[in-house]
């Protein structure tokens, strides 16, 4: 199911295979640094950029004896090399090369993500612009509230989704830094010229201070604002969700040929994709948890935010990949029933108009306690059953005395209550 959804590029990058290699590159970059330095012989850099080969089988068999991940990589890649492997990894500590790396691995995954939320946004602001002018019951509470446009439904979607671009972004620019600063940071055997020619091959910037490690405030910031990205794209499913219920009915999930959609009822269409978004949400939370925890490590350094981010960092933004792909391949298909939407809106006899009758009284002259008293009394009356709270309100003798007919007709005109709906689409840039 994920692999569906996911770009091919976003397996290989987090792949064993990619990652091995993004080691071997920073180790090529940092031997390059040492020849202009004059630290290593000349040519070594390029010797190992022939000879070297990754071999994860090899890492795995060595690994376990050693166990230790980086010394397995630099031994079995030294076996590849001869004589020149000796300089491979020259002065440096393990996680000048894994941080380095997974800042390299974290931008450039987070830039497909990036892609994928353009992708989306494309698809909202055509949506909504689409079903601007379609109305709809809005509900608060789960309660008939007000008419609003289902492209206004959207049109937040799409604002909020721009926001969440920019938290992407923001993201980027905090992991895109690497360090080669030593075992705690103090550039004890390794030039710091090694480290700024490092990371300006790579494209990041130089972590301005670490100390084994590169702080992960930086990694926990980039989950919990992919975990607000998931936030959003689950709010967006659940109210999807609602709208498709069989009362409501006024969207449906694409149901492709051949699709079934219960072992045992074949009427059922359910919209397990959104609900497969609502539950990674949970998931991508959770991450973010992770990571925060992350942060607080004992002395200059602990492994205990090893182990989970050989999970939540790749998972959270393969994640992501899925749920964005996920959620534009839903909506590009959605099923819209403006015609239900509008039965929908109808369906409580104008009760939703109530506001509309409260300000028309008290412009007649009425406090609003006694509009707002007035005018509940009928709308109680209506929740029980006919005449409807339209019937009741346009009928009043004493609503009579104070408006015309005309004037209380047309507090029931859908298309007054929306009449700022333009206005919110320039605000927002759509129009």
């Amino acid at each position: 199911m994920i692999a569906r959804y996911t770009r091919p590029e976003m397996a290989r990058i987090w792949s064993e295979e990619n990652k091995f290699q993004r080691w071997l590159e920073i180790e090529i970059l940092a031997l390059e640094a040492w020849e202009i330095l004059s630290k290593v012989p000349s040519g070594t850099a390029q010797i190992v950029r022939q000879r070297a080969k990754v071999d994860p089988e090899r890492i795995q068999e060595i690994e376990a004896e050693v166990r230790h991940d980086v010394i397995a990589f630099v031994t079995q890649v030294a076996e590849t090399v001869g004589e020149e492997g000796k300089y491979i990894h020259y002065g440096l500590t393990s996680y000048d090369v894994v941080d380095t790396a997974l800042s390299s691995l974290m931008k450039e995954s987070l830039s497909i993500v990036l892609n994928d939320i353009d992708e989306l946004l494309d698809v909202l602001g055509a949506m909504s612009l689409e079903y601007k002018d379609t109305p709809m019951v809005a509900r608060t509470h789960g309660v008939h509230a007000e008419p609003t446009t289902f492209g206004l439904v959207i049109a937040l979607w799409y604002e909020e989704m721009k926001r969440n671009r920019q938290r992407i972004q923001d993201a980027i620019s905090q992991i895109s830094v690497g360090k080669m600063s030593g075992a705690v940071g103090t550039y004890a055997h390794v030039d710091p010229f090694v480290e700024k020619y490092v990371c300006e091959k790579l494209g990041l910037e130089l972590a301005p201070i670490s100390n084994q490690i590169i702080q992960r405030d930086r990694h926990a910031f980039a989950l919990s604002n992919l975990a607000i990205v998931a936030g959003t794209l689950e709010k967006m499913a659940t109210d999807l969700r609602t709208c498709a219920r069989t009362e409501i009915r006024e969207v449906e999930e694409p149901f492709v040929s051949g699709q079934k959609g219960s072992s045992a009822m074949p009427h059922k269409k359910n919209p397990v994709g959104l609900e497969q978004i609502c539950g990674m949400s949970r998931l991508m939370r959770s991450y973010a948890l992770a990571a925060l925890e992350n942060i607080n490590l004992w002395d200059q350094r602990d492994i205990s935010n090893s182990s989970v981010e050989r999970i939540i960092i790749p998972d959270s933004i393969t994640l992501m990949n899925y749920m964005l792909n996920r959620m534009t391949g839903i909506l590009k298909g959605l099923k819209v029933y403006p015609d239900r939407m509008l039965a929908n809106l109808n369906l409580t006899g104008g009760l939703i108009f109530s506001e509309e009758v409260l300000l028309k009284l008290v412009s007649k002259g009425l406090t609003r306690e006694e509009a707002y008293e007035k005018v509940q009394s009928h709308a109680m009356a209506a929740w029980e059953g006919p005449p409807t709270f339209k019937e009741r309100v346009t009928k009043d003798p004493e609503f009579l005395k104070l408006c015309s007919s005309e004037e209380l007709e047309s507090c029931f005109d859908v298309t007054d209550t929306l009449s700022n709906v333009d206005y919110i689409f320039k605000r927002i840039g759509l129009v």
